[in-house]
């Protein structure tokens, strides 16, 4: 089988196609032919060396996302059939309840090799089916930026509620499926972007309001505006300390802040969230149980990933390189027919 490891990190370049015997399931374990991977922020960070302390181990096969069929299954297996179509959660072991310190160890992409591979093995336990009106490349997008964007929503202390306002940063994954999960909850859309055009885009996909950041640099004064001088009920916050400030401003008195991203750096001032009463949740993508009851949404609604671009196996370093020019909406997806 071909993959792709990292005998390196530190640029793009350090990606290595390279071929190793196909693994055969043992007992408890799935054997899965992957059809399509898509890319994460985390990815770029591991591949170009910026992921954690110590980063990663050498050689590790990245990428936490993909979706694929199951060819073979060990002894013991009663979740999945052969034939079944599935994808990988993020965290092997966080089937379900509050995270706890065991479980980022089993992250795929980081602690553990990743789905950038024609075949993984699987613990059963691992894997969910999944929606079947998605196609595999759709289905590889859920695992870190749906469930993410599902977590911020409705995990939380307030889930999310039809009537309630959600400030979403940016047109990347999480912000993109966290747009398609304020309207499936009847919510209104507040989004940024640094782009008219994929301003343009996502009005049509549905955000109720935008803002050009660039042209508004104080933007959450127009997010105030938006809301009559409430402030908004969510905000779904990818950028870090950098943006946190504004998000602050943004929400309603007693409103969530859903913290995600590490794109930009500064310095947070507690006293705001304690004026505000703001409740500040850090999200580390989530569980087994939280992306099926994702999935039995996404099935309800219909709801169809926005995918930006889609490349070819052998085409992965232009893949990363798309996402790295920040120039996607959506999600970047390699297949691997």
């Amino acid at each position: 089988m071909r993959l792709y490891t990292l005998p390196n990190t530190g640029a793009i370049s350090d990606l290595t196609l390279t071929e190793r015997d196909t693994p055969r399931p043992a007992r408890g374990q799935v054997l899965v032919r992957m059809r399509a991977a898509s890319l994460n922020y985390r990815d770029l960070m591991v591949v170009t060396g910026k992921y954690g302390r110590g980063g990663v181990a050498p050689d590790r096969i990245p990428l936490s996302d993909g979706a694929g069929e199951v060819v073979e299954i060990g002894e013991n297996v009663t979740r999945f059939n052969v034939g079944d179509r599935v994808a990988g959660i993020f965290m092997q072991n966080w089937l379900g309840g509050e995270v706890n310190d065991s479980h980022p160890g089993s992250a795929l992409g980081g602690a553990m090799d990743g789905v950038l591979s024609e075949y993984v093995l699987f613990d059963q336990e691992g894997l969910v089916a999944l929606p079947e009106h998605l196609s595999y490349e759709e289905g590889a997008t859920l695992p870190c930026a749906a469930v993410t964007a599902w977590n911020a929503l409705y995990a939380g202390k307030s889930p999310l509620k039809a009537g309630d306002s959600v400030l979403l940063l940016g047109t990347g994954g999480v912000s993109m499926f966290g747009l398609q999960f304020a309207r499936a909850a009847g919510a209104r859309a507040i989004q940024t972007s640094s782009s008219d055009d994929k301003l343009a885009r996502v009005r049509e996909l549905g955000a109720d309001a935008t803002i050009n950041y660039r042209q508004t640099p104080e933007w959450q004064e127009d997010v105030q505006r938006l809301t009559d001088g409430r402030g908004v009920d969510h905000v779904v916050e990818v950028g870090g300390a950098g943006t946190l400030p504004r998000s602050i401003e943004s929400a309603r008195l007693g409103g969530q802040i859903n913290l995600i991203g590490v794109l930009t750096g500064g310095e947070i001032n507690p006293t705001a969230i304690m004026r505000k009463s703001v409740l500040m949740r850090g999200i580390y993508v989530g569980s087994r149980e939280m992306f099926e009851q994702m999935n039995r949404a996404i099935t309800q609604h219909r709801i169809k990933p926005v995918i930006d671009r889609t490349f070819a196996f052998d085409d992965t370093r232009a893949a990363f390189e798309h996402l790295q020019s920040q120039q996607h909406l959506g999600k970047v997806v390699i297949t691997l027919d």
